[in-house]
Parts: structure tokens; C-alpha cells; sequence
């Protein structure tokens, strides 16, 4: 800010300086380059008479003539040239003034751009001090803030540490009656395991000696009619004549319950009792084989009413896929098998396929 008014009175004070001293040049270049005026003519009126050849000069009373006007010419002349030089003079002390009073006013602006310079640099000086008063009061109270802050931030950290040791010796007590919560489920619920597996075992030994003993039913029930089977049969052999007379609808009937029941025996073999059959129930499939046993195809033609058994009578023909006995009958009686065996209708029940 000072060196700025500084600059803004230096210039004035220059330009003041600059153009006094050219008005002292042109002053000094006008009083010597001052034309020089010729020196009045005296008039004199007086009528000169050119006397034959004579000339006006060699006349006595012309010498006379210019004599005087010589002597009234001369102190004219001395009185315009005294008084130009009073001019010049005056216009000299008026120029010198001029100059002074330029001077003076340089130095009068020169004092009071110094007065403000140093008005400046005391307010300056003044503005330092207070900024310095404020940053130290500022500075202390930052210092009693941040203590503040510290004190608070310890106090915090404490109350946080213990309530955090709280919390640990909470959880670790919530976590100890979990554990023992646990540990006692897990007894208990091992006491039920094993409980349970025992009642299990105990069952899977009923329903396994149940199956074993409807297993050896089935098994007796199977031989026996097998046995009955076979004693028809050797009952017809027996007796060739009464055979040959027996009518082939008979032969063909007996040979058919004897092929379906080989076809029911597979088909139990593959067969899964699903859940919802009951005994009672009955499904018609119609079979498809080729000559060499293979099923070619199996449909339920007559449902039981339901689906699960009606399926699983299904699928265990499906998994039998071949029947090694009717390329037998194929070979030994082609028109049986074709009659009755190219397509057949079994009807299952559930405690056909059980045995």
C-alpha cells in the first residue's frame, strides 16, 4: 500500500518537474533568438531642393539633416533595447520563481506522501500488533480447546474401554450358558438318537422278520401252486387219449396260466410296492413282445384307480425287458404265441406281486 501511494505521487511531482523545465527552455531559446528591430528613423519634415548636379549629401544643410536624426534615432534605440533586456529579466525571475514554486510543491508532495507512507506504515505496524494480539488470544484458546479435546477424548476412550470390557464379560457369559445350553441339546439329543435308533432297529427287526416270514409264505404259496400246477399238467399227460380229445381252447388256456404266471414271477421280481397300494387293487396292462421274449411295449389298458400302482405295475414290466421262456413257446408253438402272446392282457394286483 505505501510503495503504491508512493508511485501515484511520484508521478505528479515528475510531470510538474518536466514541464517547468520546459517553459525555462523555451524561455531561454526566446530571449536568444530575439530579432534584432532596426533603429527608428528620426522623421523630419523638412523639403530638400536638388540644386542642379549637387548631390543632397554635400549640401550643408543636409549633413545637418542627418546628424540629427543620428543623434534622435540613437537613445531610441538604447531605450527599446533596455527595455527588452527588462523583459527578459522579468520573464527570467518569473520562469526561476515558477521553478521554486514547482520545487516547493515536489517537496510538499514528497513530505506528504512520506507523512502517508509513515501514517501508513504505522497503521500497517498497528494492524501487525492487533493481527499478532489476535492470533496469540486465538492461539491460547486453540491450546485450552485441543487440552479440552483431549481431556474428553481420554474420558471417552475410558468409558468406551469400559464398557467394551462390559460388553466382553456379557458375551462371554451369554456365549458360557449358550455352550452349556448347547452341550445339554446335544445329550438330549443324542439320548433321542439313540432312542430313536433303537426303536428303529427295533421295527426294521419286526418289518425285516415280517417281509422274511412273508417272504417264506409267498414262497410256500408259489411252490404249492406250482406243484398244483405241475400235477395238472402231469394228470393230462397221464392220459394220452383223453389228452388228445381234450379240446385245444383247454390246452391253449393252461399253457397261457402257465406262461403268466412266468410273466407274473418276473415282473414281481422288478416290481416296488409303492405307499398308497392296497390289496384289492387291480390293473390290466396289455404287453407287447417279439418272438424272442423282448417287450416291446407296455400300456395300462385298465386302470386300479391309481396312479402310483398303475405306474410301478408299469415300470416293473418295463425293467423285466426280456422274458427268455417265450422264445421257447415261439419256437415250439409259433401260433400260440402269436395268438396269444404278440399281445397280452395280464391283470396285476398287489398281492399277486408280492409273493
Amino acid at each position: 500500500m505505501p510503495e503504491e501511494q508512493n508511485a501515484g505521487y511520484s508521478v505528479p511531482v515528475l510531470k510538474a518537474l518536466a514541464l517547468h523545465l520546459v517553459v525555462a527552455m523555451m524561455l531561454f531559446v526566446s530571449f536568444t533568438t530575439a530579432p534584432e528591430f532596426e533603429p527608428a528613423r528620426p522623421i523630419v519634415q523638412a523639403t530638400l531642393v536638388q540644386l542642379n548636379s549637387e548631390s543632397p549629401a554635400t549640401t550643408p544643410t543636409d549633413q545637418r539633416i542627418a546628424g540629427e536624426a543620428a543623434r534622435t534615432a540613437a537613445p531610441r534605440h538604447e531605450a527599446e533595447e533596455l527595455q527588452r533586456k527588462q523583459q527578459q529579466a522579468q520573464e527570467q525571475r518569473e520562469a526561476t520563481q515558477r521553478a521554486e514554486a514547482a520545487r516547493q510543491e515536489a517537496a510538499r508532495q514528497e513530505a506528504a506522501r512520506a507523512e502517508q507512507e509513515k501514517q501508513a506504515a504505522a497503521a500497517a505496524a498497528a494492524k501487525a500488533r492487533a493481527e499478532a494480539e489476535e492470533a496469540a488470544k486465538r492461539q491460547a484458546a486453540e491450546e485450552l480447546q485441543r487440552k479440552a479435546d483431549a481431556a474428553k477424548k481420554i474420558a471417552e476412550e475410558e468409558a468406551r474401554k469400559k464398557a467394551a470390557e462390559a460388553e466382553a464379560a456379557k458375551k462371554k457369559a451369554a456365549e458360557e450358558a449358550k455352550r452349556k445350553a448347547e452341550e445339554e441339546a446335544k445329550r438330549k439329543a443324542a439320548e433321542a438318537a439313540k432312542a430313536k435308533a433303537a426303536e428303529e432297529a427295533k421295527q426294521k427287526a419286526a418289518a425285516e422278520a415280517a417281509r422274511k416270514a412273508e417272504a417264506d409264505r409267498a414262497a410256500q404259496q408259489k411252490r404249492e401252486a406250482e406243484d398244483a400246477r405241475a400235477r395238472a399238467l402231469a394228470e393230462l399227460l397221464a392220459d394220452e387219449a383223453q389228452y388228445q380229445q381234450a379240446p385245444a381252447d383247454r390246452v391253449g388256456q393252461n399253457v397261457a396260466a402257465s406262461y403268466d404266471d412266468v410273466i407274473r414271477r418276473y415282473v414281481s421280481e422288478q416290481w416296488r410296492r409303492p405307499p398308497t397300494a392296497r390289496n384289492g387293487m387291480v390293473v390290466e396292462v396289455r404287453i407287447s413282445m417279439l418272438p424272442t421274449g423282448q417287450i416291446t411295449d407296455v400300456v395300462v389298458s385298465r386302470s386300479s384307480g391309481d396312479a402310483g400302482f398303475d405306474q410301478s405295475a408299469v415300470q416293473a414290466v418295463r425293467n423285466v425287458g426280456r422274458i427268455p421262456e417265450m422264445q421257447q413257446l415261439s419256437r415250439e408253438d409259433p401260433a400260440t404265441f402269436e395268438r396269444m402272446y404278440r399281445q397280452r392282457i395280464l391283470r396285476f394286483k398287489p398281492e399277486d406281486l408280492s409273493f
